[in-house]
């Protein structure tokens, strides 16, 4: 049998372990490389964590207490502020129409009551982005100035079928549609209980409430 000289043996466990070591350091380069990433994705994410922030404690600002309506809300839910702030005889007046139309099975739900005069304001700003211009935005959404939403002197009522029921009935009760183009809008008008509605503005720029 030939046997391998102690020198040859030696650098045969020589050649054998390179791998071994240029692994360990190719994965400590690895590691290293991750490192650093970490490190800045961490650093970037606190530079844009502030403004983050600010976005979700703004939009919790305008949440219920300033007005904004779940989904599902009734003329009957006293624990919502859109609807608990309203005028007091436009919710009675609301609440007696919404008990007769329940005998049709028609309920009465509520897209927008009470508005504070904050998220009016954000309402403005989204319809002026939407529609292009400040006149065309007006035709839908009022100053918070000027909106009887503001004052709690105006309720949206949502479903096509509470609508219809409404314009058939609401004079019955004092609640009238004020605006064409916003079927869903209602104000209180006793006086309609004995001589009809008024006669409806094309739109909220045709209400001189609207030009102060």
């Amino acid at each position: 049998m030939n046997r391998t000289p102690p020198s040859a043996r030696s650098t045969t466990r020589r050649i054998r372990r390179l791998p071994v070591v240029v692994l360990v350091v190719v994965v400590a380069a690895i590691t290293a490389a991750l490192g650093h990433q970490l490190s800045q994705s961490s650093s970037s994410s606190s530079a844009v964590l502030p403004s983050n922030t600010l976005r979700i404690d703004h939009r919790g600002a305008l949440g219920e207490t300033d007005g904004a309506v779940p989904d599902g809300a009734t003329v009957f839910d006293d624990e919502i502020p859109a609807v608990a702030k309203l005028d007091p005889d436009l919710l009675k007046a609301l609440r007696r129409a919404a008990t007769d139309a329940a005998d049709d099975g028609v309920e009465f739900y509520v897209n927008s009551g009470w508005r504070s005069p904050e998220y009016q304001n954000h309402l403005l700003r989204e319809a002026i982005s939407k529609y292009g211009s400040e006149d065309e935005a007006a035709r839908w959404v009022a100053t918070a100035t000027t909106s009887p939403h503001v004052s709690g002197d105006a309720v949206d009522i949502g479903h096509s079928d509470t609508t219809v029921w409404l314009a058939k009935n609401g004079a019955e009760y004092g609640l009238c549609q004020i605006y064409r183009n916003e079927p869903w809008h209602y104000e209180l008008r006793p006086d309609a209980i004995d001589g009809g509605c008024p006669r409806m503005y094309a739109d909220p720029t045709q209400d001189p409430r609207m030009q102060q």
